[in-house]
């Protein structure tokens, strides 16, 4: 069997790797576009605020590893298009511009997105970039280290734009952070977004919400940023706006795909078109509370489980993708924030009957030195009372209760029950009650 691989970073390699240890005899081949594989692409923020100093560290496993087991790797190979008809794949090196066809048998779309970069006037001034791959990373890095190099604009309040905003800002340089919306981190609700963003206000960051840019301006560099209220000095921009699923090289409509681009897939990640898979950013999610196969969820935990359940699929195991919940962390300086399930306006959009409640508690117990506040949203069914969604923001130790909550909707837990499972307890790391249990009982 021949299993052509189009990607070689998290769900790619996840795929390869396993498909090479299902089908040793099987011939593995991957192309990449880019020069570097498997890597973090979650601790760029990190490298820019030189928190990790080595980007190699950033690296899982490099291309000679990869090859020792079997796989044939392709770097700065670009897939220009596919002929589903023929099992064809075309080909283009972009080191010898030669372009060439391979045949598969099996053939694994994970070629990820790439960030979206509005037409505005001004947009192709230098030093306005994106990160999105380990060289962008490294550039931006280098850019944000130079002393004239002072008033920093990021444009995106999403994930990775509030982790560049407190990366950078811990560099002693002057940071704005403008988004269209009229919150950060719109996955949660606006009242636990609101805590995070007076924690990015209280450390010098400058936000502006509801906010639109109109464009930019300089002469060869960018010297500021114009909105529809104002106007900031740049001498760097990051856009970090959005991103688009790399599905060009299906362009002729013979595959289905969201409104977005991004390639449906069903529970064993397979596409419209037999014998082709999907995964990672440029794949649709099956949600498991919305019940949906059309939701797009870009993060690096869907990639990898998605990657190598395709690999145990071609390998012959009976499998399939359970679901995602959005399950998601966040650390912004001191603050931690986590989701998993729905918000409240998620609950609101799909109509349903249900009851939320906030509470806040201590990380904890509070007679431990340092004990401080954490803050709990639930979202359950207003009838059984299943727990359908939590959020959390607090500070050390915080975000990973998210992983209990998530665990619970999962199992499809009642609040009822979750709030009397023996959970463990020590005063440095909860109080006799934990914060969670706190919100399943008063809800």
């Amino acid at each position: 069997m021949k299993i052509v691989v189009i990607g070689g970073v998290a769900a790619g390699m996840s795929a390869a790797s396993k498909v090479r240890r299902s089908l040793p005899n099987a011939e593995v081949i991957v192309y990449e576009k880019g020069e570097d594989l498997s890597y973090g692409a979650c601790g760029l923020p990190y490298l820019v605020g030189d928190k990790i100093k080595d980007p190699d560290r950033l690296v899982i496993r490099k291309k000679e590893q990869f090859e020792k087991i079997g796989i044939q790797v392709f770097d700065r190979h670009e897939v220009l298009n596919v002929n589903t008809k023929e099992k064809l794949v075309n080909v283009k090196n972009l080191r010898t511009k030669e372009e060439f066809s391979t045949k598969y048998d099996k053939l694994i779309v994970a070629t990820g997105a790439s960030p979206i970069r509005p037409s505005w006037e001004g947009a192709s001034l230098d030093n306005i970039n994106v990160l999105s791959t380990l060289n962008d990373g490294v550039a931006i890095k280098s850019s944000v280290q130079k002393d004239e190099i002072r008033n920093i604009v990021i444009v995106g309040g999403g994930f990775i734009g509030v982790e560049l905003a407190e990366n950078i800002r811990e560099l002693g340089k002057k940071v704005t952070l403008i988004e269209f919306q009229d919150q950060i981190l719109p996955h949660l609700d606006i009242e636990l977004s609101e805590m995070l963003k007076e924690e990015m206000l209280n450390r010098g960051i400058n936000v502006k919400t509801g906010e639109a840019v109109s464009s930019f301006y300089g002469d060869t560099k960018v010297e500021g940023v114009v909105t529809n209220k104002n106007k900031y000095d740049a001498d760097l921009v990051i856009l970090s706006v959005g991103v688009r699923p790399n599905t060009e090289m299906f362009s002729g409509g013979d595959i289905d795909k969201l409104k977005n681009g991004a390639i449906k897939v069903n529970k064993q990640m397979e596409t419209s078109i037999p014998d082709i898979y999907a995964a990672g950013d440029c794949a649709s999610v099956y949600h498991r509370l919305k019940d949906s196969y059309e939701e797009y969820i870009p993060l690096a935990t869907n990639a990898n489980k998605q990657g190598k359940l395709i690999g145990s699929i071609i390998g012959g195991e009976n499998t399939q993708f359970l679901g995602a919940l959005g399950t998601s962390m966040i650390k912004v300086f001191d603050l931690e924030g986590a989701k998993t399930g729905l918000s409240e306006k998620e609950a609101k959009q799909m109509g349903l009957d249900y009851i939320t409640k906030t509470i806040k508690s201590h990380n904890h117990a509070i007679y431990y030195p340092n004990s401080q506040s954490i803050t709990i949203k639930l979202v359950a069914d207003r009838q059984t009372h299943q727990l359908l969604g939590t959020q959390i923001v607090g500070y050390s130790g915080s975000a990973l209760r998210i992983n209990t909550a998530a665990v619970a909707i999962h199992a499809k837990l009642s609040t009822d029950e979750l709030g009397w499972i023996d959970f463990g307890y020590a005063p440095p790391f909860s109080p006799t009650w934990d914060a969670l249990q706190v919100a399943c009982n008063v809800i």
